[in-house]
């Protein structure tokens, strides 16, 4: 999955990546026991500190749902709404469900070289591949096109549960990819250290934009989906303060997922 850098980190040691803070990380593997995840950035793998970074959200991610359950959820929904699930009969890899109205369509995720595909595109991380497929039909017989589940708590997530959980993080192998089994091998001595910061819990401090926003007002700062913005204001409910390529003013919050750490 992928991460926004929220600091910028220079490796110390052969087994890490440096990186600046705003930069698009692709998460390959995280631990539960360990400060440290495995990630990949401009096709270099390798270390980076958890408390740098921060998962863009992917409220598509079901997690461990089965076939028919993914059936029971989906099946006559609006054509085109999805979720992303664990493979129930290749562990460690991943499928899209898809409703057609009135039926649930299932398409296997192949997974190989760091590259994610299910028809002839690749894609470097599964988000490329669902934003791919938001436009692209994923349907052969039939155009369809995922288009987010609607807005209810009981389609894809569970009450008291994260709701954007890591499909990387199990106290198990058998639940991590398979191009991944052979990745670093623990490093007991990676403990927090005084050099990695901890950011301070409160408002927050960055925010990545969710879609564009380029309203004719001089005031209103422009930004495209994607963008990692710097938030100076965040008091009011109605209009937030940043800076974002090099200008500063406000727009809505709406508009931006906030990255608290």
């Amino acid at each position: 999955m992928e991460a926004v850098a929220l600091f910028s980190f220079a490796a110390s040691e052969a087994d890490e990546i440096s990186f600046q803070k705003g930069d698009i990380i692709k998460v390959t593997e995280m631990e539960d026991d360990s400060c440290w995840v495995t990630a990949e950035i401009q096709g270099k793998r390798g270390y980076v500190p958890e408390n740098y970074i921060s998962l863009l959200p992917y409220p598509w991610f079901a997690g461990r749902v089965s076939r028919l359950d993914a059936e029971k959820r989906l099946c006559w929904q609006e054509t085109g709404v999805f979720l992303v699930r664990e493979s129930e009969s290749a562990p460690g890899e991943f499928s899209v469900s898809v409703s057609y109205g009135e039926r649930v369509e299932h398409f296997r995720v192949l997974e190989g070289g760091g590259q994610y595909c299910i028809w002839d595109e690749s894609f470097c991380s599964l988000n490329r591949l669902v934003d791919y497929y938001r436009t692209h039909s994923i349907g052969v017989e039939k155009v369809v096109y995922l288009r987010d589940p609607p807005a209810s708590p009981g389609l894809l997530s569970q009450p008291g549960r994260n709701p954007y959980p890591n499909p990387y993080k199990s106290s198990s192998q058998e639940s991590l990819p398979s191009a991944l089994l052979h990745s670093h091998p623990s490093h007991p001595e990676r403990e927090p250290s005084q050099r990695l910061h901890e950011p301070v819990v409160g408002k927050p401090r960055l925010a990545h934009a969710l879609c564009d926003y380029t309203p004719p007002q001089t005031a209103h700062l422009h930004f495209l989906r994607g963008d990692i913005i710097d938030l100076l204001d965040c008091s009011s409910s109605r209009t937030w303060r940043g800076r974002c390529r090099g200008r500063v003013g406000i727009f809505p919050p709406e508009f931006v997922q906030p990255l608290y750490h």
